[in-house]
């Protein structure tokens, strides 16, 4: 017997007949209970915010999550989809999105058939009109004849009266508050002079939604309200901004209409392509819910998260740290490439959250072992915490000042062979300096500081200048001050556990310049106050192993809040593996669980194992990559790039690779390439310059919020582009790579 699915072919006639029997034809039911409600007035609102009432009847925010000190699944109620359920008491449910055109109904249903083989729970297709709507009966149709129940969920934006039809074909509705209704792209703001003059808008998101949700109810569809960051309503933008609360706010709305007809088989989505907002989005909701007592299940993704191992980052950086709070029912991973590529880092995400979780025995016992603390982080807001950065002080020989970055600071692990008179040329190349007649010389990603376990002895003269080198452009050198004691370095950064430097005072070994100090979590609570008198450079945080990095790691940064210590933090990260994509998703997922709170001002990645055979320049431009997604250091261009889908009008794919080759070196430039208008415009506020799908063959492209150029045609469309940044000056020539023969020369001399 051959399985297919869920399904297997010796069921599949019973199966088959079983389904279609609850799929009618488009718009053959008619909901009758929504004819009783004709008015707004049965809708029971959720208090306002603004005014205060939601805090006077359900009291201040408090829980956003299950447990502040254990991983534990936000408890929520059972959602059904099809044959899959989404909730606490179910796995994760991996999702994606087909990107072929729903029209073309035999290339649906095999791109819909790869994704279910490779894993996936749950397809959405876009569905644009009736035209889609009807392809989406035959999908629906042909999967079940080929033996798949793999529930299908369409994406809606703008057609209320489509939805209605599509509602018979799918087992699961996908509504944007922002635009179900209002799809205006305006960012001219409306004054409300009154709460009551917003809160007469919503007879129109009423009128258009509550028939839908009739219709779900009585076909027992499911349903989820999904905000957009980039597609917020022209109402909402005006009455509470570009803000996670206004995300939340606009999913309230769509959610109380729910409630109200006795409708509760719906989830919520709250994304962005900015990591920073889709975290504060969904906590900010799970924060309301738990104080209004809603159990609904949450859906998690970055959107536009982009391709290769910066959408991995981003979608890390996002997803990890919400599941590593227990929040998440079921998650997609965005990403510019074809939807089966989506699975590995979905599932890996998925199965990585499934193993911190406190009903393992292990990862219980490592969350358990934790010292006592208060977590007193603030989920409404986001404050980065600054680290005190090194400053010159007299008898200084060196400029001391450029060993960490205000945005956040790279530290690479050196091994001292490649020191060597023939490797320290290839060695400025890795580490991203820029070289002149052989020297070394920062450029804006070049890491700050190196650190090194062992150092070449002061007998090897060639190594030992290629590191004074290195310290005469400020590049900091941390070395254990057990290795500098044994033989000195002129100005290195000397490194000692706390334990170690209090007992020595603080005191430097002979020619070092700063001290660093080493913690591992383990310490106790006055251990690491004394952090604030030994005043060191940087403080390194590696937690030990038998301790939860997340919750020893929060509990460091909450001792040094509560003492008014400032000193700057670097995560110590210890990687293992040598795929790159894999490293991508561990580094968003264990370090962007923390910078997304804003606490760390850097990252040291040290290879171990497997990783070893990484090059210094890739876990250097790894280190750079989750800086930038986390919105701290900006090194190269920023793409918010979308994941393409049916709507897509141009081929994403090629056009993100030519766009990036063509501008991926301008540092502090955001661009956005979106394949269709649906969340482009809103996406703009995010971007310095976008360019957007509008008809076949045809793009506009964006400065800001505005559109500058129109209709421009595809093949002429990125030179287009670059024309545009150069007249906003924010254009720079690629520089031309130093000449090797020069470099080894002169480093060789």
């Amino acid at each position: 017997m051959v399985s297919f699915g869920s399904l297997t072919v010796a069921l599949l006639g019973l199966c088959a007949l079983e389904q279609s029997q609850a799929f009618a034809p488009l718009g053959s039911r008619r909901s009758s209970s929504y004819l009783s409600m004709s008015t707004m007035a049965d809708v029971a609102w959720t208090p306002s915010i603004k005014t205060g009432e939601r805090d006077e009847i359900f009291g201040p925010i408090e829980q956003y999550c299950e447990n502040l000190y254990e991983v534990q699944r936000r408890k929520t109620r059972t959602v059904t989809c099809g044959p899959i359920k989404f909730g606490s008491d179910h796995p994760i449910v991996r999702q994606t999105m087909a990107t072929t055109d729903t029209s073309d109904v035999d290339a649906s249903i095999e791109q819909i058939i790869r994704c279910a083989d490779e894993g996936f729970d749950l397809v959405r297709i876009t569905v644009q009109g009736r035209r889609e709507a009807d392809a989406a009966m035959k999908i629906r149709e042909g999967l079940f004849k080929k033996g798949y129940d793999i529930p299908l969920c369409a994406d809606m934006h703008f057609q209320p009266k489509v939805a209605l039809m599509v509602a018979d074909a799918v087992e699961k509705i996908r509504i944007n508050p922002g635009n179900f209704v209002d799809g205006r792209k305006s960012f001219e703001e409306k004054v409300y002079e009154t709460e009551e003059d917003y809160f007469s808008e919503r007879q129109f998101l009423y009128e258009a939604l509550g028939p839908l949700v009739e219709k779900c109810k009585d076909l027992g569809r499911c349903m989820r309200i999904g905000t957009n960051h980039g597609s917020l309503s022209a109402r909402v933008l005006s009455y509470y901004g570009d803000t996670p609360r206004g995300m939340v706010e606009s999913a309230l709305e769509c959610a109380d209409i729910c409630r109200s007809l006795d409708y509760h088989n719906f989830v919520f989505s709250m994304k962005a392509s900015n990591p920073l907002v889709m975290v504060q989005s969904y906590r900010l909701l799970a924060a309301e819910m738990y104080r209004m007592g809603w159990d609904y299940p949450l859906h998690l993704g970055v959107t536009e998260a982009g391709e290769g191992e910066d959408g991995r980052m981003k979608s890390a950086i996002g997803i990890g740290t919400l599941l590593a709070d227990g929040l998440g029912d079921t998650i997609r991973v965005s990403l510019t490439e074809d939807p089966e590529y989506e699975y590995a880092p979905c599932n890996r995400l998925a199965d990585v959250a499934a193993g911190e979780l406190a009903t393992n025995e292990d990862s219980k016992t490592r969350q358990k072992a934790v010292s006592t603390y208060v977590d007193t982080r603030d989920i409404t807001s986001f404050a980065r915490r600054s680290g005190d950065l090194p400053a010159q002080v007299e008898g200084d020989v060196v400029d001391v000042r450029g060993f960490l970055n205000r945005d956040g600071s790279v530290l690479s692990y050196v091994k001292p062979e490649m020191f060597s008179a023939e490797n320290a040329p290839y060695l400025y190349q890795e580490l991203g300096c820029k070289t002149a007649v052989g020297m070394p010389f920062k450029d804006i990603a070049t890491s700050d500081s190196i650190f090194m376990r062992t150092i070449p002895p002061s007998s090897d003269t060639a190594a030992r200048t290629a590191i004074r080198r290195l310290i005469e452009v400020s590049v900091g050198v941390i070395v254990p001050a057990a290795e500098l004691e044994k033989d000195p370095l002129p100005n290195a950064v000397a490194l000692m556990s706390l334990k170690e430097a209090l007992a020595k005072n603080g005191e430097l070994p002979t020619g070092s310049i700063r001290m660093a100090i080493s913690i591992d979590g383990s310490e106790s609570e006055d251990d690491l106050a004394t952090v604030k008198d030994l005043d060191p450079m940087t403080v390194l945080i590696s937690p030990s192993s038998d301790l939860s990095p997340l919750h020893s790691t929060r509990r460091v940064f909450e001792i040094f809040k509560k003492n008014d210590i400032t000193a700057n933090v670097i995560h110590h990260y210890v990687a293992s593996t040598k795929d790159t994509n894999e490293l991508a998703l561990q580094m968003g997922t264990k370090v962007g669980a923390h910078l997304t709170d804003g606490n760390g001002d850097g990252i040291l990645v040290e290879p171990v194992g497997d990783a070893e055979s990484l090059s210094l320049d890739v876990l250097r431009r790894t280190s750079f990559g989750l800086l930038q997604g986390s919105r701290m250091r900006s090194t190269k261009t920023e793409f918010v790039s979308c994941p393409s889908c049916g709507r897509t009008l141009f081929d994403l794919q090629d056009t993100t690779a030519a766009i990036q080759e063509a501008t991926g070196h301008l540092p502090g430039v955001t661009i956005a390439v979106m394949g269709c208008i649906v969340n482009g415009p809103g996406e703009m506020a995010d971007a310095d310059f976008g360019y957007v799908g509008t008809i076949p063959g045809k793009v506009d492209l964006y400065y800001g919020k505005e559109v500058v150029r129109k209709s421009i045609p595809n093949e002429e469309a990125v030179d287009a582009l670059v024309d545009l940044i150069k007249s906003y000056d924010m254009w720079q020539d690629k520089e031309e790579d130093a000449e090797e023969s020069e470099s080894e020369a002169v480093a060789t001399a």
